[in-house]
């Protein structure tokens, strides 16, 4: 599977994640706004976030069979998308976070996890903390978010770009 390949060390021997641009079937990139992703028309004047996957090392600790559990986060600034219950539901938000810290925790922290599974070309990110809640889009210019209704107007397949 990619995941394997998602990581790699630098010749001094650190761990480095792959960085990765992240699109939807309307060919909507993930862009950096303040501390939030929002989906807009790819365009030569749009520059697609950064954003970066690492693997949880303790997959056996999660429930199996939903996909690969991965930490999610962007580059310049080193931030993190996490899922916290707020008002009754499970929100997603980016907090300031930096993903190796995630990755070399001493168990896995589900609330910045996510099960990335393939359907064909595309990507799925399913909620760790919150089962059955779905990264998704919809408007232009409208931040990505959680959603449990899945078939609809809601786009929650996403195609990853590994980026030079």
């Amino acid at each position: 599977s990619w995941i394997r390949h998602s990581v790699s060390t630098r010749p001094s021997g650190t761990l480095r994640p792959q960085t990765w641009e992240v699109s939807d079937r309307d060919q909507q990139v993930w862009i950096l706004q303040g501390e939030t992703l929002v989906m807009v028309p790819r365009s030569s004047n749009v520059t697609p976030a950064t954003v970066t996957i690492l693997p949880c090392k303790y997959p056996e600790s999660l429930e199996q069979g939903r996909g690969v559990p991965i930490y999610l986060g962007t580059q310049d600034p080193d931030m993190c998308l996490f899922c916290e219950e707020m008002d009754g539901w499970p929100r997603l938000w980016l907090k300031e976070q930096n993903i190796l810290d995630l990755y070399n925790q001493v168990g896995p922290v589900r609330p910045f996890l996510f099960y990335h599974s393939r359907d064909g070309n595309t990507s799925t990110f399913e909620s760790v903390a919150f089962p059955g809640w779905l990264i998704a889009s919809s408007q232009v210019g409208q931040p990505i978010f959680l959603t449990s209704d899945l078939g609809t107007t809601n786009n929650t397949n996403f195609y990853l770009n590994l980026k030079a």
